[in-house]
């Protein structure tokens, strides 16, 4: 037999036995939702009604700016999906100037091995971008992240790797401040003579006041623990911020209060704390996703409290402090609020009027009804006020991120937003866990004659709930378009808002051994997926998992424990061993515990029980969730005989920064279902 003979006969035992991840070409209906126009880091100008964003269609990523009477442009040209972050916006006071961040990770900024995704030549830089507004001129600053205007808008101070760095007009960029560890939070006092920080270390952070002419830096009242969001008051003479502790291994609800307001006066230096908690409900420090102090021109402080169970806004005053007062009431969360100063209003983000949708309210800081502040359908997130307007980022059911104006009672797009079709509303359900705990998510309804297959969302974080809607996360966004695609192709798909989750109060996000503590919200996938087999027009031997990272770890749980009940799983960038060093306050006995309790909370402990497929997808420069996770399982899966396959993204970080690599992820997990589960009936 001749040599060319051999190959073709090799090559065709090859096609037997090894089954690709997924069809190379992805679905047409599928990569056109996936390339839809989304909205991002939205930012406001503090003098003049002018917002800023960043906008990413089919992955490449452009800075547009508008408002009232400005109707949106675009201001940079970037044509490529090249894997090229860009955020960091931040406006002049007067809204003539514009600077973002281009390159590195948000996320890892500072961190050594900046990402490559894009698989150039040489790593991108990270760089501070300048925008005149008015000329249109695009000028590098110098290599850095987080820029911020002073006061009067002449300068620009930004931080890179610790150093504190300064341009001024017409000069080049000057080093003023070396620090220890990572800037976090910089602002600017009133007055534009100094900067305020947050310095992360190792174990604990410090709040830092370093002037802007570089001749002196001073460390206020510093202590054990995190010192975060340092704020100035009105005037510039004093500084307030927030110091906590993370609670002690097993301490459970005993002990606390973990965290305090202080308050320093800058010329004295005298330090004191303002307030703390009470022990127990509240005692212990939760935040949400935007800033969490602020400073009112009339003289309070704002900050998030749990006192009741449920994060809300409070309010103190620094020359009354016994007393906070509850701005916000009643059994839901605050996700992220904002200070409107002319008005003297707390604007804030909550799941008030749906527990699975967000809206946005005011409420006068002098006291007052709490009030929508637009008659809208909808979600909005992330409120940003600009001079006397106010603008968020809205979702709905069919629509990506986009920016919304308020005017004349409404939000107005303040760009067209791209509309995705006719998709049906999730159904927010609710039904028991094993252990008699409520579970909460959104069913997508399968398209078609049953009997279906069926496919459980697993979200990742886990601080992280899905909603009735797309997300204004993109890396939920997308996954909330695969649900959808799914239901479209015939597969009933329930998105779990498990417990250890946010949005559902602090009991339930704090729920007892969740993760390397015994697993409990695992307890709620098996109840969704015992939920889901008894329903009528669910296929129970055709049902599956799929998630990312926190969402990766119980779907290869599931699949470890239970592959009589979940046929197949999409494990993308999941934690498989969950061991890890205990704490060394612990006894030599009570260490010895903790680890075998992280180990048999790991998918691996079970995995002599695995007999479901599983595709793998990973990218191999991920900081969140080490590549070695799934090269380990692996390997074990393959001792073991258990079919899987294997998607893997050279120099891709954890939610992956190019478009084509999520249209490959996405499509590839979609193809591995149906394959796996049957085509829908």
């Amino acid at each position: 037999m001749s040599l060319r003979r051999l190959f073709a006969l090799f090559s065709c035992l090859l096609a037997l036995f090894f089954t690709p991840p997924a069809a190379a070409q992805p679905h047409p209906r599928l990569a056109e939702m996936l390339a839809a126009p989304a909205a991002a880091g939205l930012v406001g100008a503090r003098d003049t009604e002018l917002f800023a964003w960043v906008e990413t269609a089919s992955g490449v990523r452009n800075v547009w700016v508008g408002g009232p009477g400005k109707p949106a442009r675009r201001v940079t040209r970037y044509q490529a999906d090249d894997g090229i972050q860009i955020y960091g916006l931040a406006l002049s006071p007067d809204g003539r100037k514009l600077a973002f961040v281009r390159g590195g990770d948000e996320e890892w900024a500072d961190e050594e091995g900046q990402p490559n995704t894009g698989s150039a030549p040489l790593i991108p830089p990270q760089e501070v971008v300048l925008v005149d507004l008015g000329a249109g001129t695009i000028n590098v600053v110098g290599e850095g992240h987080s820029p911020v205007f002073s006061p009067d808008g002449r300068a620009l101070a930004f931080t890179r790797r610790g150093q504190l760095w300064l341009a001024s007009a017409g000069e080049p960029a000057r080093r003023i401040a070396h620090l220890r560890g990572s800037v976090r939070r910089l602002s600017w006092s009133p007055d534009g003579t100094a900067l305020l920080l947050s310095e992360v270390r190792e174990d604990n952070s410090y709040i830092a006041l370093v002037d802007a002419d570089g001749t002196r830096l001073r460390y206020l009242d510093a202590g054990l623990g995190q010192s975060v969001e340092p704020v100035f008051s009105p005037d510039g003479k004093a500084v307030a911020f927030i110091r906590y502790l993370d609670p002690p291994t097993g301490a459970g609800d005993r002990g606390g209060p973990y965290w305090s307001l202080r308050h320093v006066d800058i010329v004295t230096g005298e330090a004191r704390e303002l307030w703390r908690p009470t022990a127990g409900q509240g005692g212990r420090y939760a935040g949400t996703r935007s800033r969490n102090l602020f400073w009112s021109r009339s003289g309070v402080l704002l900050f998030p409290w749990e006192e009741s169970g449920w994060l809300h806004v409070y309010a103190l005053d620094p020359a009354r402090p016994a007393a906070p007062r509850a701005l916000t009431r009643g059994a839901f969360e605050v996700e992220s609020f904002a200070l409107d100063e002319r008005a003297n209003v707390l604007i804030h983000a909550d799941n008030s009027a749906d527990i699975d949708g967000r809206t946005i309210r005011r409420t006068p800081l002098a006291g007052g009804r709490t009030q929508p502040v637009a008659r809208a359908g909808g979600m909005q997130f992330a409120p940003v006020v600009a001079g006397t307007a106010l603008a968020a980022i809205a979702t709905n059911t069919a629509q990506p991120a986009h920016p919304v104006m308020l005017a004349e009672g409404r939000w107005q797009p303040l760009r067209q937003p791209a509309s995705l079709g006719s998709f049906d509303a999730p159904q927010s359900v609710r039904f028991p866990s094993t252990d008699g705990q409520t579970v909460y998510g959104q069913l997508f309804r399968a398209r078609g004659p049953g009997p279906h297959p069926a496919v459980i969302f697993i979200h990742g974080g886990p601080r992280r709930q899905m909603l009735a809607g797309m997300h204004p996360s993109s890396y939920y966004a997308r996954t909330y378009l695969l649900n959808q695609y799914l239901a479209a192709r015939g597969f009933t798909v329930l998105a779990v808002n498990y417990r250890g989750g946010t949005g559902y109060g602090q009991a339930f996000r704090d729920a007892a051994e969740t993760g390397r503590e015994g697993a409990s919200e695992y307890r709620d996938i098996l109840a969704a997926g015992r939920w889901l087999a008894a329903r009528p027009e669910v296929d129970g031997a055709r049902i599956g998992l799929w998630g990312g990272s926190w969402g990766g770890y119980l779907t290869a749980l599931g699949l470890a424990r239970d592959s009589d009940l979940f046929a197949a799983g999409v494990d993308l960038h999941g934690v498989h061993t969950l061991l890890r060093a205990p704490s060394t306050m612990r006894s030599p006995a009570q260490q010895q515990d903790d680890r075998q309790l992280q180990w048999d909370s790991s998918p691996v402990a079970a995995i002599d029980g695995w007999r479901s497929p599983v595709l793998l997808i990973h990218g191999d420069d991920d900081f969140n969730v080490d590549f070695a996770q799934s090269v380990l399982l692996a390997r074990e899966l393959a001792a073991r005989g258990i079919p899987y396959e294997e998607l893997v993204f050279p120099n891709e970080r954890h939610s992956f920064f190019r478009h084509d690599s999520w249209v490959r992820a996405l499509t590839a997990t979609a193809g591995f279902l149906e394959r796996k589960l049957g085509a829908p009936r």
